[in-house]
């Protein structure tokens, strides 16, 4: 994650969205106030981060990542149904 003083952002705002798209970079934004301070990300890393979030929070759900990930480390994969 980089750092950038709102007024330096806002000067340079297509190359720094450029940059954190292209290097899936995650960058905060400070203000004089912290409490107005931001994240800046890319959609795709915003939403691979939102399932991950998901996955994590069920626990019926984070059982089956995990169970077909050592099965396919394995090399016991089953085939299942879609849900």
């Amino acid at each position: 994650m980089f750092t950038l003083p709102y007024t330096t952002f806002r000067k340079s705002m297509k190359e720094t969205m450029r940059r954190i798209h292209d290097d899936a970079d995650v960058m905060l934004v400070t203000n004089r106030d912290p409490a107005d301070n931001v994240v800046v990300m890319s959609q795709d890393d915003y939403e691979s981060l939102m399932e991950t979030l998901r996955v994590q929070s069920n626990p019926d759900l984070h059982r089956r990542v995990l169970s077909g990930m050592r099965q396919s480390v394995e090399g016991t994969e089953e085939e299942y149904d879609e849900l």
